[in-house]
């Protein structure tokens, strides 16, 4: 008798988690089809996340300074395990995101037929949300990820999700390791790199040394998403009456993150600043503000527009007259601490 009740109790388990990944591949699936209309991509991603904290009882983490302090990595810091669950809720960058995951799988499978395509996933928080949607859309024998992640709590928490999906059998390895300085094994078989390692203005987050030490570990063909950051600086002129809206002139790209990180080969230290770059406000013309923006390439033809995701809010600071100073140079720090810098 108990070992009926104990083999009925392992069907239900089979069926429940059968179910539950179903549920999360019909979802992901309208995340991918759905329009640039907000309500059905917010309505998606409500519902994923529902099921993501139930599996995982994440909100019994709720409490204490673990689950919620950022992780100090060797330059920046990463987020925390409560932070990094609610980047999910960021509904375009989500729905972006995935989007371009899958197109450029499939693209490398017509590069590649009849090969396995590898992810690195470094940064996956607690949901791993682009291995736990992506996944349920290919066989194991298609897509294979490997998951690094800095916060042991999230670490462990992704593989709790994973498992609960039935979808362990996707990932090669999961490590609990600090992107800014790991040595990827076997690198040069990886055809994508993940990374959702930034903030707005690249505040804080390790994108950029994370790139800097892993792509030139990995080969050259190697895809990267998202694939470019760009902080450019714009300025605005007042606006006039009977004027719709405010004109404004883009005048500075401030960081070029795959131009900055050219530099690097492997052999060279993470620099402690890039070089900067100086706007003069001085002239003729008068200006109202000024707008640093960052812009988000994701892959292909899908980009983060201003105001559309958390990682795109722009920055904007009044111009008053007269200058004290006609020059303001901006220049982006990665030590001690990660944060575009300005000086007048």
């Amino acid at each position: 008798m108990g070992c009926e009740i104990k083999t009925h109790h392992l069907l239900l388990c089979k069926i429940k988690t059968s179910m539950l990944r179903n549920t999360i591949k019909d979802l992901a699936t309208k995340l991918l089809n759905s329009s640039p209309d907000f309500e059905t991509i917010k309505n998606t991603v409500d519902e994923i996340h529902k099921h993501y904290l139930e599996t995982t009882n994440i909100s019994d983490y709720r409490e204490g300074m673990q689950y919620n302090a950022a992780v100090p990595t060797a330059s920046g810091k990463a987020l925390s395990l409560n932070h990094a669950a609610a980047c999910l809720l960021d509904y375009h960058r989500t729905a972006k995101f995935l989007k371009g995951m899958v197109a450029l799988i499939r693209e490398k499978q017509q590069q590649h037929p009849n090969e396995t395509i590898h992810i690195f996933y470094a940064g996956c928080g607690p949901y791993a949300p682009f291995v736990t949607l992506v996944a349920p859309l290919f066989e194991a024998s298609e897509v294979q990820f490997a998951v690094l992640e800095i916060n042991p709590d999230s670490i462990k928490m992704a593989e709790k999700l994973v498992k609960s999906l039935d979808l362990a059998a996707y990932v090669t390895n999961f490590y609990n390791a600090d992107a800014v300085t790991f040595q990827i094994p076997d690198a040069k078989k990886y055809h994508i790199l993940f990374s959702e390692t930034l903030d707005a203005l690249l505040y804080r987050e390790s994108y950029v040394p994370i790139l800097w030490n892993m792509l030139p570990q990995l080969s050259e063909n190697c895809e990267l998403i998202p694939n470019n950051v760009i902080v450019k600086a714009s300025l605005t002129y007042p606006q006039k009456e009977g004027e719709d809206t405010r004109k404004e002139k883009e005048v500075a790209t401030i960081l070029d993150v795959r131009k900055a990180v050219n530099s690097s080969d492997g052999s060279k230290a993470l620099p402690e600043t890039f070089e900067g770059v100086t706007i003069n406000l001085a002239g003729d013309e008068r200006y109202h503000t000024m707008i640093i923006d960052t812009k988000v390439h994701v892959c292909k033809d899908i980009w983060l527009t201003r105001n559309e995701s958390s990682l795109s809010i722009p920055f904007e600071m009044e111009i008053v007259y007269p200058l004290d100073a006609p020059n303001v140079t901006f220049f982006y720090q990665l030590k001690p601490s990660v944060e575009l810098k300005l000086q007048n």
